[in-house]
């Protein structure tokens, strides 16, 4: 399997509620766009089509701030799939729908969301060098989980008590458990195929690109966006 022409797309539309135009809002003194960006053009290569690079927006300021980064932005998001319930799997088909009208070739879909600043154009290649290694609907990033469902995750028992979700209960130190992994929201290298078939979620195939914790952050409220800005500044005295 090959993930030698690639069709990214960053889905960024101009409705949010928990970090009002967060998108376009500044971290680290510039826009929360630019970081994604920037990292998908550095893994396209100076040479690369940027029209691969597909900004996915119904909001004319966002799409002004991607021409300014350096995107073409000719493709504008329905409104339809601007609102709040609007899923990935419809967003991406529809761009994927957009780029065969105009005879784009790709082996892959390399989904990167805005909320994830920190994930580098390194992290996008060693992504889609797993995807490369063999059959799989979908490599995803992900970091190593603080919950763990061996040692302090619980569910309630019908009488009303805690039990541990998985295992026995005996562990008592966490690195006696075994490891357990999120999704990190950085990066998503997908089978066009398999996500014509069926959703994100259904993908029986589904190999982990791992990321280190401090890169992982992905922006959902004020208070992650305080965290962030904390980083920008320190990446910036590097």
């Amino acid at each position: 399997m090959s993930a030698d022409n690639p069709l990214y797309i960053i889905p960024a539309r101009g409705g949010s509620k928990g970090i009002p135009r967060k998108n376009i809002k500044p971290l680290g003194g510039r826009p929360l766009l630019a970081w994604t960006v920037e990292a998908a053009l550095k893994d396209l290569g100076p040479d690369g089509d940027r029209r691969r690079v597909v900004l996915s927006t119904d909001d004319a300021e966002i799409a002004a701030t991607g021409r300014d980064l350096g995107l073409d932005v000719e493709y504008m998001r329905p409104a339809a799939l601007a609102t709040d319930t609007a899923g990935s799997r419809e967003v991406i088909l529809d761009v994927m729908d957009w780029a065969d009208a105009r005879g784009m070739v790709y082996d892959s879909v390399v989904l990167l969301q805005p909320t994830s600043p920190f994930r580098t154009a390194s992290d996008i290649a060693a992504a889609r060098r797993l995807y490369s290694r063999g059959d799989t609907d979908m490599v995803v990033t992900v970091c190593e989980s603080a919950a763990n469902p061996y040692y302090n995750l619980f569910e309630v028992t019908p009488e009303g008590m805690l039990r541990v979700c998985k295992g026995d209960g005996l562990i008592t130190r966490r690195q006696d458990a075994p490891a357990v992994w999120e999704y990190n929201g950085a990066v998503y290298v997908i089978c066009p195929e398999s996500i014509r078939a069926m959703a994100l979620g259904a993908f029986p195939r589904r190999v982990p690109c791992e990321m280190p914790r401090e890169r992982s952050i992905d922006l959902d409220t004020p208070a992650d966006w305080m965290i962030a800005e904390t980083m920008a500044a320190a990446l910036q005295e590097l």
